[in-house]
């Protein structure tokens, strides 16, 4: 079943137009990334179908419905999450108040997450429930992110680079919460840059190139594609 399909979809960043005609679908329980090189469109992309731009254009359909041009707050509630790659965690707020920010009533053919089933998934989140986010590391912030989106329940989360900037042990943990999220029936749209990372828990791969959609393969055909990844990611 497509839980999110996007069809050209152009968004703007005052007069520069930054994505064209982009496309893409994503399935239940369903791991895709969106790679491409640094300022290829994926942020952007993100952004477009969480609501978060000022002029878009295109058809975005989230569990069949029409989502473009509702509120972001509205996209949410329906049960679309979104992780930024900037960590906007409130930083006089502690671990738990955090947590409580993004909760949200369960829903139907979504994982119920609460704090520690969440805290099985990140330990070290556990260890300091009543530390104030401001006193945690980058990486550490980039769990909470993540755990706090949970909390609302979602059927699928858009996570921006959550490999970027933090430490290879996080990086680590991340690929395990991506599988454990998988294995719960949530699908995720994964903007990655780092291939190995992608690799490891992605069942498809969209291709961003100057924000257009260039490419599209089974990620374990990608890896193995020594001419697109070079044209694609240069690597």
């Amino acid at each position: 079943m497509t839980l999110l399909k996007v069809d050209a979809l152009n968004a703007f960043y005052g007069r520069a137009q930054i994505l064209f005609d982009v496309g893409f679908e994503v399935g239940r329980g369903e791991v895709v990334a969106l790679m491409g090189r640094n300022g290829a469109g994926k942020s952007t992309t993100m952004k477009a179908v969480m609501g978060l731009l000022p002029r878009v254009s295109g058809a975005v359909s989230f569990m069949g419905e029409n989502i473009a041009g509702m509120a972001p707050h509205r996209i949410a509630r329906k049960g679309l999450g979104y992780v930024p790659e900037d960590r906007r965690v409130f930083g006089d707020l502690t671990v738990m108040e955090n947590l409580d920010t993004g909760r949200q009533p369960p829903r139907d053919d979504a994982p119920l997450w609460t704090p520690d089933k969440l805290f099985r998934v990140f330990p070290n989140l556990g260890d300091m429930r009543g530390r104030r986010a401001s006193r945690m590391s980058g990486g550490e912030q980039q769990m909470l992110t993540v755990s706090r989106t949970l909390m609302g329940n979602p059927r699928l989360v858009l996570l921006d680079e959550p490999s970027e900037g933090v430490a290879p042990v996080i990086v680590e943990q991340m690929a395990d919460m991506i599988l454990e999220l998988k294995r719960e029936g949530l699908a995720i749209l994964l903007s990655e840059q780092n291939l190995h990372f992608a690799e490891f828990v992605s069942d498809r791969v969209y291709l961003l190139e100057k924000g257009q959609i260039r490419h599209e393969a089974a990620m374990h055909a990608f890896a193995r594609d020594d001419a697109a990844r070079r044209e694609f990611l240069g690597v």
